[in-house]
């Protein structure tokens, strides 16, 4: 891990992180004051940046990839409760609030890079730029909201129905997510997905 100022692609990381949606308002001081704080993290397919269970949290901007917030029991079963890609954040802000330890894993879907900065540094910064925190704050409820529909929604539609859906609302992810990860996203199997896409029905 580097930080910002200390990264050789450091130019290209800022023109990323700038695009931003969560940040893409802050004035030139809070740029500078947020990038003095984040560390670069390259990521490979399967590599793990949040443990669930764990009370250490950070807060990730994504620059390049994907990643996904997936929680397991102690089987090892799996549910996928959401993907977030570039211009997107990911958070365990809402554990860190009700001080209980992170309730998922954020786990890297493909290779990418992220920023990231502790959490108790990111709490600080927004308490300082109330604009930020208030922005925030409604993203991470309207994600809560957003995986709570998907819940219900893999209840509720058919296996195309599913499908289509995320297609509806994620069509820039649909060529991008690896089949099989989908599938578990959806509650298909990979085999099913396939099937679906091979008649026309997706």
């Amino acid at each position: 891990m580097t930080l910002i100022a200390h990264h050789p692609e450091r130019n290209i990381i800022r023109v990323q992180l700038r695009q931003n949606t969560l940040l893409s308002g802050m004035d030139e001081q809070s740029w500078t004051e947020l990038e003095s704080q984040l560390s670069v993290v390259d990521c490979n397919k399967g590599d793990f940046l949040l443990l669930q269970g764990v009370h250490d949290m950070e807060q990730y901007f994504i620059l390049d990839g994907i990643l996904k917030r997936v929680v397991a029991n102690s089987e090892g079963k799996e549910m996928i409760l959401r993907f977030a890609a570039e211009r997107d954040m990911e958070t365990s802000y809402a554990a860190w609030r009700l001080k209980t330890p992170t309730p998922y894993n954020i786990v890297s879907v493909t290779k990418g890079r992220v920023l990231k900065l502790p959490m108790p540094l990111w709490i600080d910064f927004i308490e300082r730029h109330p604009d930020i925190k208030h922005q925030f704050e409604y993203d991470v409820m309207s994600l809560m909201s957003e995986i709570m529909a998907h819940t219900i929604t893999l209840h509720l539609l058919d296996a195309p129905g599913r499908v289509h859906r995320f297609i509806r609302k994620h069509p820039e992810l649909f060529e991008r997510i690896p089949k099989k990860e989908l599938a578990a996203y959806l509650n298909l199997s990979a085999e099913t997905l396939s099937r679906l896409k091979q008649r026309g029905k997706i």
